[in-house]
């Protein structure tokens, strides 16, 4: 992955995901399921930046559009974060021992932690039921996150990792946060237009520190490990 090709899979993926709200004009079916365990713990690695003006706008307006939608999953402003990669599925309670082998991931860690990465021109991008919020990262953090995936798997968390990635690429290419999950198939027609308004706004850039967490789905609990 290189950072002169995110341009065109962020924009191939707005058109797919429109495409497939052209042939389904209602949100379908309602989920069963919460997308992930909403109160147990993963870990996972990434950072909490300053939140730049535009985008405490763009979030604001998005939880004024959806306030009154039990099927909307915002972001908390608090929240705000961008994963550089995922390490486990919620498997964790809140107050449960991590186990012993966690002294291994944090010695991999050891050599990326408190590095800091920037991630510019954030832009929206839709799926079918998600709003994120996605950017171009430095090339010096695809390699470091390319470098750090690597050593997971040749490591005691390579199962863990392999299950966190069971239905996506490894590492995922897209540099993110989601904003917005929809508990149906589709999102809306109001959040719909909401995307379509905003879908060539640059929102700025982002930059902080790698941090290696216990972290809820959407890190509103964050509790950073010891390294």
């Amino acid at each position: 992955m290189k950072s002169f090709s995110l341009p065109d899979i962020y924009r191939s993926t707005n058109l797919s995901t429109m495409g497939m709200w052209k042939d389904n004009a209602e949100i379908g079916e309602l989920r069963e399921e919460n997308y992930y365990d909403t109160v147990k713990l993963a870990l996972a690695t990434g950072i909490k930046p300053r939140m730049p003006f535009s985008v405490s706008q763009l979030i604001d307006e998005l939880n004024k559009l959806t306030r009154n939608d039990p099927l909307a999953d915002n972001l908390p402003g608090s929240s705000f974060h961008f994963t550089f990669l995922p390490l486990t599925l919620p498997l964790y309670k809140a107050n449960e021992r991590l186990p012993s082998k966690v002294e291994q991931l944090k010695n991999i860690w050891a050599e990326y932690h408190s590095k800091k990465i920037v991630i510019r021109n954030l832009r929206l991008i839709a799926l079918p039921s998600q709003l994120l919020l996605a950017g171009i990262p430095d090339e010096p953090a695809i390699a470091m996150r390319q470098s750090f995936c690597e050593k997971i798997l040749e490591s005691h968390w390579k199962d863990e990792l392999l299950m966190r990635h069971s239905s996506s690429p490894l590492p995922a290419p897209f540099w993110h946060s989601t904003i917005l999950r929809y508990n149906a198939a589709f999102l809306p027609a109001t959040v719909r237009e909401f995307f379509l308004e905003r879908q060539e706004i640059d929102f700025g850039d982002v930059a902080g520190e790698l941090t290696l967490a216990k972290i809820s789905y959407n890190w509103k609990k964050f509790y950073p490990l010891e390294i």
